[in-house]
């Protein structure tokens, strides 16, 4: 069984020029948690994720950073959770999106999907088809379509 047979094709997907906006209305709307970013070719170029997300909009320590010269402390602790919600929302989606898609071609056997879904600890896999994305593979598709022959 090939990438293609068990993919899902309507694949929700934002633009590289888009907000991180567009993406949280996605989430929302359709009960997602991640999804590809193209651009105008509709090439794959960036991915992004909840737990992304969840990494900017967490409460963090203080960050202080040495240089040569000086030492200058970041204080995005005492940032109140509410602004930093309306802060993310306005943020460019490829300021936080994961520039190191990785993705499968059409013909890649299931095995292979499931290998990389495992081996990487991701839990989609956009699939492409000549340079572009054409669907999307996740961890439960390849456990439904693997053993639905076996029950």
């Amino acid at each position: 069984m090939k990438a293609h047979e068990i993919m899902i094709r309507d694949v929700y997907y934002v633009n590289e020029t888009d907000t991180l906006r567009a993406v949280i209305e996605l989430f929302i709307q359709h009960g997602i948690s991640g999804l590809p970013i193209i651009n105008d070719q509709k090439e794959i170029v960036a991915y992004i994720s909840d737990g992304d997300i969840m990494r900017y909009i967490g409460r963090r320590k203080d960050i202080v950073v040495d240089s040569f010269y000086m030492v200058n402390v970041i204080q995005d602790a005492n940032i109140p959770f509410k602004e930093r919600l309306q802060q993310v929302l306005e943020l460019p989606v490829m300021e936080m999106a994961e520039k190191k898609v990785i993705k499968v071609d059409e013909a890649e056997p299931i095995e292979d999907a499931a290998a990389l879904l495992g081996n990487k600890r991701i839990k989609k896999l956009p699939v492409e088809q000549d340079g572009k994305l054409i669907g999307i593979i996740s961890r439960g598709d390849v456990i439904r379509n693997a053993f639905k022959t076996l029950l």
